[in-house]
């Protein structure tokens, strides 16, 4: 292929970064450039996000945007991901300035399109292809990784619509998994981050649930560093894989749990598997384990009354969640929630989730100032303007949660641990002094 410059955009959750790393790899293995700019592009490429609509409307202006790009010389547009996937047939009619549409499993055929695309032929592929993508070129900072073990999703919420856009649950081999780890941890990965649409069924299609094993494996792998799991749905969470997260000392006591809400008529009806009490249970035994805990509630989902969500204002306020994200019910077509009646209106979703967030702001500020005066394990990310290095414990996950504060004389390096004495706090972030 011709030498091209290439730049990307990728929207969405961490799961979509993985897929933009690994077709910066195969760019890296073709005779391409990645271009910062985008007005020094010949190829502009959007990986987009279509979970909900707030997303799919980012994702538009992000291609509507990028578009203006080829009135200045870039000669091709290429849009790949949720979106994509979900809608390429609708877009291509009414995005004309797009070349060519990738699905979430057709990464594979980039190059392919690339090709096609600069030949003015018009391309779609939305294909769920067999393998996975070898390479991957890390858009984190270099100390830190995110680890995709599985694709896909078979929990079947009432108002989700990943199953279908990226399909059943999907996980890759613990083989696989480990040797990426092996590859991170060999270029300077401090922190790999597990991560999948719900971690705690990983290997469930191949036979057996496997994540307990990875993370003994993996934290092996890790030492000297950390490892850290995401996106834990509540009732894959067992004794067995608490002890195992407890027994693993570089494994980090925190979990991002999607509760979603903690009515029982709004979860059965959002088909989850758990209970406000199993709930409750679940919270408390992770909290006295030691757990930093961060949840996602959904307000406004269709049915729920004022008791309903009285229920979760309480529950917010009993079971303290470290960190906590609410989002507003998104009608998705296709999902059953989306026919369901009692369709909450936006005035009233807006009410709810600032009540909420309000409610929580509170409690995040209680337990972060807790922590004055305690020594925290501190990752260093990087050093502000303002001479203060920012960092992460092992209670705060990159781009979701706050982050450490830490005054110091020393010169302290990126992806290095600091003990570091918590002299305040704000409702997200702590400070403090290198020790």
């Amino acid at each position: 292929m011709e030498r091209l410059n290439i730049h990307i955009v990728s929207l969405g959750c961490d799961k979509n970064r993985v897929d933009t790393e690994h077709m910066l790899g195969i760019l890296a293995g073709s005779n391409a450039a990645v271009a910062d700019d985008p007005e020094e592009a010949d190829v502009l490429i959007v990986n987009t996000c279509g979970f909900i609509e707030e997303a799919k409307r980012e994702s538009i202006d992000v291609i509507l945007e990028m578009a203006k790009y080829k009135e200045r010389g870039a000669r091709a547009l290429i849009v790949t991901g949720c979106l994509a996937q979900r809608y390429a047939h609708a877009l291509k009619d009414e995005l004309h300035e797009v070349d060519a549409f990738l699905g979430v499993a057709s990464y594979n055929k980039l190059l392919e399109a690339i090709r096609a695309a600069l030949g003015g032929q018009k391309y779609m592929c939305c294909e769920r292809l067999d393998g996975e993508l070898d390479g991957r070129v890390l858009t984190t900072p270099a100390h830190l990784a995110y680890v995709r073990i599985a694709d896909g999703c078979s929990n079947r919420c009432s108002y989700c619509a990943i199953p279908m856009i990226r399909g059943p649950l999907k996980s890759r081999s613990l083989k696989s998994v480990l040797s990426e780890i092996e590859d991170l941890r060999a270029g300077g990965v401090q922190e790999a981050i597990l991560i999948a649409q719900d971690t705690t069924r990983y290997g469930e299609d191949l036979g057996e649930r496997l994540l307990q094993k990875l993370i003994t494996e993996a934290a092996d792998i890790m030492q000297g560093g950390w490892l850290r799991v995401m996106y834990a749905y509540p009732e894959g969470i067992t004794n067995g894989l608490i002890e195992t997260m407890v027994k693993q000392r570089n494994v980090c006591r925190y979990l991002d749990i999607p509760m979603q809400h903690f009515s029982d008529n709004v979860l059965r009806h959002m088909n989850r598997r758990h209970t406000m009490a199993s709930s409750a249970a679940l919270v408390k035994s992770l909290h006295e384990a030691g757990f930093t805990l961060r949840t996602s509630l959904i307000v406004g989902f269709p049915g729920e009354t004022h008791d309903d969500f009285d229920t979760l204002l309480e529950c917010v306020e009993n079971l303290r969640f470290e960190r906590l994200g609410v989002f507003r019910y998104s009608r998705e077509e296709g999902t059953p929630a989306a026919q369901m009646p009692g369709q909450v209106s936006a005035q009233t979703k807006q009410l709810r989730y600032d009540k909420v967030m309000a409610l929580q702001a509170g409690i995040s500020r209680s337990l972060c100032r807790a922590q004055i005066g305690k020594i925290m394990r501190v990752l260093i990310e990087g050093r502000g303007n303002d001479g203060q290095y920012a960092g992460r414990t092992a209670g705060q996950a990159p781009d979701v949660d706050g982050v450490t504060f830490v005054d110091t004389k020393k010169d302290l390096t990126p992806g290095t641990f600091h003990d570091v004495l918590i002299k305040d706090a704000s409702e997200y972030d702590l400070t403090g002094d290198a020790k």
